[in-house]
């Protein structure tokens, strides 16, 4: 009987293993016919760059496509259960003010800042007037500055769970900014 189930756990791993290989290389393929189109045909390349790289490229919305056809990147279930999470928060503030195009959150001292929405890091540096900053394009499209915070072991276009640890706040000041498709959000509506 225990022979049986160690069989048939190889068997399922075997094919999680042999889908996920299927991926890749369907993927590798797609990504080798773009670079052949890109390399031969100059409106391809200029489509290319006009999109990607003039534009604000969405990356959530890669990902959705991707998984609408391939499913998701990981087939195995969850790494890690949820009881062995660590860090899960939710944003906290004593105090909130307009600051320049966004909002000014006054938090204790040394405040953990929580992800408010899964999505992609798409930016880590200083912004002018702002200091150290975590852009993140989340699953709805919104981007959203986390700003005067030292980040934690975060790096660029890393998947973020919401609730998950960005970094520590510098003082007791967080800077948030609220942004879709290049034009600033009242951040009311995300608060």
């Amino acid at each position: 009987m225990k022979n049986n189930i160690t069989v048939k756990k190889r068997l399922v791993l075997k094919e999680k293993v042999k889908i996920f290989i299927n991926k890749v290389l369907i993927t590798i393929l797609i990504f080798l016919v773009g670079m052949i189109l890109v390399k031969d045909n100059s409106k391809y390349k200029n489509n290319i760059i006009n999109n990607v790289y003039e534009k604000s490229f969405k990356f959530t919305k890669l990902k959705d496509l991707y998984e609408k056809y391939f499913g998701k990147v990981l087939s195995v279930d969850k790494i890690v259960s949820e009881d062995e999470k660590v860090f899960n928060e939710k944003l906290s503030y004593k105090k909130l003010s307009k600051y320049k195009d966004g909002v000014k959150l006054d938090v204790s001292n040394k405040y953990m800042v929580p992800s408010i929405e899964s999505g992609i890091v798409v930016f880590i540096g200083e912004k002018e007037g702002y200091g150290n900053t975590i852009i993140i394009e989340q699953v709805n499209g919104v981007d959203v500055y986390y700003s005067n915070i030292n980040p934690s072991n975060i790096k660029l276009y890393d998947y973020i769970e919401k609730g998950k640890l960005l970094g520590e706040v510098k003082d007791n000041k967080l800077y948030m900014v609220f942004q879709k498709d290049g034009k600033y959000l009242n951040y009311k509506k995300y608060l």
